[in-house]
C-alpha cells in the first residue's frame, strides 16, 4: 500500500490505489478460479452485502457463502479472467468472463459479467454483479431480441 497515494473522504472509508484495487480483484480471480472456499469467504466483510442478478438480497458471509457453495457445485471447472474498469475511492466496477461445465446438464457454458464492488478494510463489503449465461457455441440466451 502507498499511503501518498491515498486521500480521506467521509465516514472514515479511503481510497484505493490503481494497484490496491488490481491486486484485489486480481485475488478474488485467484480464489474464484480455484474455488477456493476459504479465501472467497474470506474476501467479505461480516457484513456484506450482495446482489446477484434475479438472485434474491444476501445479506451477511453466511448467506453469501451458502449461495456460492451451491453455485460452485453447480460449475465444474470453472475458469474465470477479470478485469479491472473503474475506480472511484473505495468503490471499484470489473468484467469478468468465466466458462464451466455445468454439473446438472453436462452442458459446456459461457458467461461474462460486470461487478460494482464497495470495499471495506481490504475486503467486498458491497458486491453487486450482473451476470449473463449461455451454452458454450449457441445461440444468445437474453431475450431482448
Amino acid at each position: 500500500m502507498n499511503d501518498v497515494e491515498r486521500r480521506d473522504v467521509d465516514n472514515d472509508e479511503y481510497v484505493l490505489t490503481w494497484t490496491e484495487a488490481s491486486q484485489l480483484v486480481q485475488a478474488v480471480e485467484n480464489a474464484f478460479g480455484a474455488a477456493d472456499l476459504a479465501a472467497i469467504e474470506d474476501g467479505f466483510t461480516e457484513d456484506a452485502v450482495a446482489r446477484f442478478a434475479d438472485f434474491p438480497e444476501m445479506r451477511g458471509r453466511a448467506a453469501i457463502m451458502q449461495f456460492l457453495t451451491a453455485r460452485f457445485a453447480r460449475t465444474l471447472g470453472y475458469k474465470l479472467t477479470k478485469k479491472l474498469q473503474v475506480l472511484t475511492g473505495n468503490r471499484l466496477a470489473n468484467t469478468w468472463d468465466a466458462s464451466w461445465t455445468d454439473a446438472k446438464t453436462g452442458k459446456a457454458m459461457v458467461g461474462r459479467g460486470t461487478e460494482i464492488w464497495v470495499v471495506r478494510g481490504g475486503r467486498i463489503a458491497v458486491w453487486d454483479a450482473t451476470f449473463n449465461v449461455w451454452e458454450k457455441g449457441g445461440a444468445p440466451a437474453t431475450p431482448v431480441v
